[in-house]
């Protein structure tokens, strides 16, 4: 059966899916939806092939493994054309149907969630393959299928594994000291779009499949890249099912790893060595960035830029929806009482990158707010604002599992100086917290901001402003406790402190976030594709943004550009 009558038929089972959904699946159903590269090359085509044919550098190998996410396609292709121009060996990696579950799987596509539990993905599958495997082998690169380097032991230890380890110790399962069932749960968690899977019915079942899917993923890269001698491995993200397991076999098989991300900025994108950026970020060594000296210009450069992300006016990833600024009408909209001390609270989605992080003061970020509101009725003398991450709705995927739901659930009624700022509201976060003496945040990387604003910051999970020296940074329950306790702290950070949070800034989104001008926004799904009339823009020295990242990959040079020694536009 073809792709698209197989889609057609599919679609009928699905009454209840959004009207986007149905629009990308069938955007992924066709080839169309992928970079044209033949298109894109053009008249540079026998340039492309003498390129290929001379290419003997290092092999690369880029693990695409989601042919239908078609965000990931167009950068992951670009790149492997990027790389080949380079002197790269560049060979593509994608699923070929065998993996029982993956990152591509939401509720929103199986509302019949027990279908997903007994046949898997199967009803997207042939939607994501086939179409990406025609347009990276239009390339004329290698293209490599999870299935033909996968043995009939491996897949019985994969089922095995999955059927018979515990479900209580799949989340901590580990192959050869590689944590597999830390990204078997979080996918599981990101399909359910929750937290937790201790009230889905189907819970066990999809967090098998999870399993079952990351050790067949460790076991494929792991022989592709020991027998192909790959030296590089890219990945998206780093996490989840398939990438979180293909990284790990890269490095147990002796090959770099290369992670990345879409950043914030728009034409931007975020990379990371050897783990994903919500660990490197977090790590990174501090004189990376210490020694900026910003003058006045890159210093106003960074202020402007982060007004911007007010409206979102410079970003592509942008989740609130005409908010509201004006302060009176905040306080009174609240109900604030406006001559005393707010703190402000920020969460995140609850089940976003449920990956383990040792620097964490509490087990949950739902542990870490009821903490928060339970010291906080405590403290008649201060007011606490929780604003609710409005990616709960407006995220991809919509979270199941809201935060004002878990917080009435332990709060039927809150305490008098707590106000919750809804998902929905209008409510600026950004002109909330410009209200606040002081922040409090879990994971949100908000803090780069609060910080160089000038908002006295406590951290008590994973953000990436924590270990910087401009946050206060939480080490447990008690301590905790004693930082909310020495509570107000003043309104404003010193010059010297905001100066310096300022400087990181300027790294974070400027020289961490790479640019990538040729990749453009659609205005559509997917929401970037390459915009390249011939190979002109992806030769060494056309863009210092692509030159930063092939460097990275090719010769593991730190991700980071140069931004103040570029010249502005």
């Amino acid at each position: 059966m073809s792709a698209r009558r197989s889609l057609k038929r599919h679609l009928r089972t699905l009454p209840g899916m959004r009207a986007l959904r149905l629009a990308r699946l069938r955007r992924i159903a066709r080839t169309e939806g992928h970079a044209d590269w033949r298109r894109l090359i053009g008249a540079d085509w026998p340039e492309w092939e003498k390129a290929r044919a001379a290419a003997t550098g290092p092999r690369v190998l880029i693990a695409t493994g989601l042919g239908g996410h078609l965000p990931l396609a167009a950068l992951d292709s670009t790149l492997g054309v990027a790389l080949t121009l380079r002197g790269a060996r560049a060979s593509y990696l994608l699923c070929d149907e065998v993996l029982p579950a993956c990152q591509m799987a939401e509720t929103g596509w199986f509302p019949d969630i027990g279908r997903f539990a007994a046949r898997g993905p199967q009803d997207l599958c042939a939607h994501c393959h086939r179409p990406a495997e025609a347009a990276y082998a239009a390339t004329g690169l290698p293209v490599h299928l999870y299935g033909a380097w996968l043995s009939a032991a491996d897949r019985r230890e994969a089922a095995e594994l999955a059927a018979g380890t515990p479900v209580e110790d799949i989340g901590g399962l580990r192959l050869e000291d590689a944590p597999l069932g830390e990204h078997a749960l979080s996918g599981a968690l990101r399909f359910f779009a929750k937290g937790t899977l201790a009230d889905e019915p189907h819970g066990e079942a999809v967090l098998r499949r999870y399993l079952e899917a990351a050790v067949l993923a460790y076991r494929a890269v792991q022989r592709l890249v020991r027998e192909a001698e790959i030296e590089v491995v890219v990945a998206h993200h780093g996490i989840y099912v398939p990438q979180g397991p293909a990284s790990l076999a890269a490095k147990a098989a002796g090959a770099r790893v290369a992670t990345w991300n879409p950043a914030y900025r728009k034409h931007c994108f975020l990379f990371s060595h050897d783990d994903t950026y919500h660990h490197t970020l977090m790590t990174e060594p501090s004189e990376t960035w210490e020694s900026l000296d910003l003058d006045a210009d890159r210093e106003a450069e960074i202020v402007a830029y982060l007004k911007s992300r007010w409206t979102g006016a410079g970003d592509w990833i942008w989740f609130h929806e005409a908010p509201r600024f004006e302060p009176d009408w905040i306080v009174k909209t609240l109900g604030l009482t406006p001559d005393k001390p707010t703190v402000g609270l920020l969460t995140n989605v609850v089940w976003d990158a449920q990956l383990h992080y040792p620097a964490n003061a509490f087990g949950s970020m739902i542990e870490w707010v009821e903490a928060s509101i339970r010291a906080f009725a405590e403290r008649p003398d201060l007011q606490l604002a929780i604003r609710i991450h409005p990616a709960e709705i407006r995220g991809t995927p919509p979270s199941r599992q809201r935060m004002a739901e878990e917080i009435a659930r332990r709060f039927p009624k809150l305490p008098a100086n707590v106000f919750l700022v809804p998902p929905e509201s209008p409510v600026s976060t950004y002109a909330l917290l410009e209200l606040c003496d002081a922040a409090l945040i879990y994971g949100t990387k908000m803090g780069v901001e609060l910080t160089a604003m000038g908002i006295p910051t406590i951290v008590a999970g994973e953000a990436w402003i924590r270990n910087k020296g401009l946050t206060r940074d939480a080490e447990s329950p008690a301590h905790y406790q004693a930082l909310l306790d020495a509570l107000p702290y003043g309104r404003r950070l010193d010059t010297a402190t905001v100066k310096r949070a300022r400087a990181y800034a300027y790294h974070f989104f400027f020289r961490r976030m790479i640019p990538l001008p040729f990749m453009a926004a659609t205005g559509g799904w997917p929401p970037y594709k390459p915009a390249l009339c011939g190979l002109e823009a992806l030769k060494p020295g056309a863009s210092a943004g692509l030159d930063t990242v092939c460097a990275g990959i090719l010769e593991g040079t730190p991700f980071v550009y140069p931004a103040e020694r570029t010249p502005r536009a």
